[in-house]
């Protein structure tokens, strides 16, 4: 219903705002008679853009209220309705106004975004109370089910209860399954159902589970209309990377590589430049502000330099304004050893004294870290990207940490969003690489969305 009044508040819209009220008839250039008014073809696209929503599934369960697919599929089914309307006014020489179909587009996908981020947030707030959640249980042997029920309860927002498991039969009695209750064995699947009150059951893997096993328990789930999910053993893989194909009725998962070459580097780095551009405009009256407040904080320059390891593993420049006082650096490894934390990584002082006044409160609200905007019209840096981290702490990467430096660090990033400075090393370095491996410019633009609203409910700022 939502979809519907955007839809139709788009086109409508759009109609009423370039013709008002009055019957206008859409002109035609030596093609077919086709005699027919706006409002007709604001009745055609509406119907058609409605129908293009649920042929691309944007309102499939699967994909609502978790991830970005759901707003990628708005966006695609948008663009491609607009640009199949446009292929057949151009074959039919109809000539439609620009300015009717330049409106109602990004106006229309715009609002559509919106409206599904709205139900988004109204749907996170009656799953944290308990509501719309799909009470599942874990099928599997029970370090598989341990791995899938530890990385599903630290990302909530997954729309799934885990209510129990059911592991081997000689693993029963050794205890709940990172706090799940252990329910039985593979035996017991549909009396754990029934007493569970279930209605999906998540496989994560078991060699005792063989293919007319799976087959049979498919078919019971089936009758009991209790959804079926099988976790294959990927982690960190986001949907666009993943495509299933049957063969030989063997659902078999392809599994892309991620690349950052070509045409996706060219598209980030158009986006980092039009973005920075933009909000160096914007911000510009505040940078003034900052500047004369930070020259006023105290003796030392207004742009304080770091060295950040970049792409490639780069060494570059990093600006902020200064928020300490100065010569602070000369200080850190001092106030390290006093709280004993010189030899771990993400080097930070609990309630740093090097902190100014103005400092603390340009940190609150993230405002010493404009000068980045530069970094990155410059190249050095993106929006959005892995943390930017010194060389002693990239000393500290193993080989799987090292893949971050395969892109450009970011002024934000799944690690700012995901809670800032209070992320401990080992979860800042799962986020960047979940980052690297799925980047998609549809990404880039949700976490700059929640870091603008991050920014200005600030907890735990760096």
């Amino acid at each position: 219903m939502t979809d519907a009044l955007v839809v139709a508040f788009a086109v409508f819209g759009s109609q009423l705002l370039w013709f008002g009220f009055a019957p206008v008839e859409v002109a035609a250039d030596g093609g077919p008679d086709l005699r027919a008014s706006y409002l007709t073809v604001s009745v055609v696209l509406a119907v058609a853009w409605m129908l293009m929503l649920d042929v691309f599934a944007t309102r499939d369960h699967k994909v609502i209220g978790s991830g970005t697919l759901e707003y990628k599929r708005v966006a695609d089914s948008t663009i491609r309705l607009f640009g199949s309307f446009a292929i057949i006014a151009y074959l039919l020489k109809v000539e439609v106004a620009r300015g009717y179909f330049l409106t109602a587009l990004p106006v229309g996908l715009v609002v559509l975004v919106l409206s599904r981020w709205s139900w988004r947030q109204w749907l996170r707030k009656r799953q944290e109370a308990g509501g719309y959640l799909s009470r599942a249980l874990l099928l599997g042997e029970r370090q598989k089910a341990t791995h899938f029920a530890k990385t599903i309860m630290r990302a909530p927002g997954s729309g799934l209860l885990l209510v129990g498991a059911l592991t081997e039969e000689n693993k029963v009695h050794n205890g709940p399954v990172y706090g799940i209750p252990i329910l039985g064995g593979y035996n017991d699947l549909l009396k754990a159902v029934d007493d569970s009150q279930a209605d999906t059951v998540i496989l994560t893997g078991a060699d005792e589970i063989n293919p007319v096993v799976m087959r049979r328990i498919g078919w019971e789930l089936d009758a009991r209309d209790i959804e079926l999910i099988v976790a294959p053993a990927l982690t960190d893989v986001a949907g666009p990377r993943i495509h299933a194909r049957p063969v030989a009725g063997l659902p078999l998962i392809h599994v892309s590589y991620p690349a950052f070459e070509g045409a996706r580097r060219w598209t980030k780095r158009t986006f980092d430049i039009l973005g920075s551009s933009l909000l160096i405009l914007l911000s510009f009256p505040v940078l003034i502000g900052v500047t004369i407040a930070v020259k006023r904080s105290g003796p030392g320059g207004i742009i304080y330099r770091q060295v950040r390891v970049g792409r490639a593993g780069a060494a570059f420049g990093m600006l902020k304004f200064r928020s300490m006082v100065q010569d602070a650096d000369d200080q850190l490894e001092s106030l390290l050893d006093a709280q004993g934390t010189s030899d771990t990584p993400l080097f930070k002082v609990t309630n740093d004294p090097r902190i100014t006044p103005v400092g603390m409160f340009i940190r609150k609200y993230s405002l010493d870290e404009l000068p980045q905007l530069f970094n990155v019209l410059v190249g050095k840096m993106s929006l959005v990207g892995p943390r930017p981290q010194r060389a002693a702490e990239v000393a500290l990467y193993d080989d799987a940490a090292h893949r971050r430096l395969i892109m450009k660090p970011g002024m934000s990033g799944l690690w700012q969003v995901s809670g800032r400075s209070n992320l401990n090393w080992e979860d800042s370095i799962r986020l960047d690489l979940y980052y690297v491996e799925n980047w998609s410019l549809t990404g880039d633009i949700l976490i700059l969305w929640r870091t603008f609203r991050a920014v200005a409910r600030p907890e735990g700022a760096v």
